[in-house]
């Protein structure tokens, strides 16, 4: 069974987050034979990186802001292997380029085009904890792009795609999708679970619990989607948070899709 998890900047929000999410991944290893975990940048980083960008030139370069913006996830992936590492877990980072995020050329919007996770595999297989840089990946042209906004849950389910994974969960500061938001509306229907249509017409009317953009590419592949609280994320149970799916699971005869359909390359990974 494999499990895809991922934390967002509110769950790695400083350095003492990373134990926690050290003890979580522990718990659900236990259930899951290979873990791959998705981080996001930590709390305000990007933003600080944009800020330092616009120090030096006003409106800087995409190709140059991408390279400086990746750096953010790069951080939350090594302290995250050096947290379980402590822990007595087992685990190995990988950037998006490493863990083969193939994606279009456009640079602060790329689209996935593919995933590749040949260096990811062997890493699952020998029992690691396989951590990936979330919002980013390289075009084919070999140049290091980032995803746009809600980059990293879309990387997490193009990922849960490619290993064939039981499902995502996404770790979040609420305990799952409502109908408005908690935090400012107390009496917001909590949703346990929802269809694909009808989380994406949820978060397109303002729910920024997820990006659409993720959603309808679980769609695509019918991978099913668990939305949970990271701040009550102890043992897991089925109940809690909010599912997203129609009851199907990625098959290993399905053929794969991605944001946008492949051009080239298009053997050596649909039997992954």
């Amino acid at each position: 069974m494999t499990l895809v998890m991922k934390f967002g900047g509110a769950a790695v929000a400083t350095p003492k987050h990373f134990a926690k999410i050290a003890d979580v991944i522990a718990r659900r290893s236990r259930h899951f034979q290979r873990i791959a975990v998705v981080v996001s940048a930590m709390a305000n980083k990007t933003d600080e990186l944009i800020a330092l960008a616009k120090e030096v030139h006003p409106s800087p370069p995409r190709r140059e802001l991408d390279m400086l913006v990746s750096v953010g996830e790069r951080i939350s992936i090594s302290l995250l292997a050096m947290a379980l590492a402590a822990s007595g877990k087992e685990a190995i980072s990988f950037t998006g380029s490493q863990s083969g995020i193939i994606t279009t050329t456009q640079h602060a919007d790329a689209r996935i085009v593919e995933v590749r996770p040949w260096r990811l595999l062997p890493a699952l297989e020998a029992g690691k904890i396989v951590i990936v840089a979330g919002f980013q990946g390289v075009s084919r042209k070999g140049e290091i792009t980032t995803l746009g906004r809600g980059g990293s849950d879309t990387t997490a389910v193009a990922l849960g795609v490619a290993l064939r994974a039981d499902k995502v969960e996404f770790y979040k500061d609420v305990e799952g999708i409502y109908s408005e938001d908690p935090k400012g509306h107390p009496g917001a229907q909590l949703f346990s679970r929802l269809s694909y249509d009808d989380a994406v017409s949820l978060l397109s009317q303002g729910a920024k619990v997820l990006h659409t953009r993720c959603v309808k590419l679980a769609k695509k592949n019918h991978l099913p989607l668990h939305v949970v609280s990271f701040l009550r994320a102890g043992e897991l149970k089925d109940a809690e948070g909010t599912w997203i799916g129609e009851n199907e699971s990625l098959s290993d005869e399905r053929e794969v899709s991605y944001e946008e359909e492949r051009h080239v390359e298009t053997t050596g990974f649909a039997h992954v």
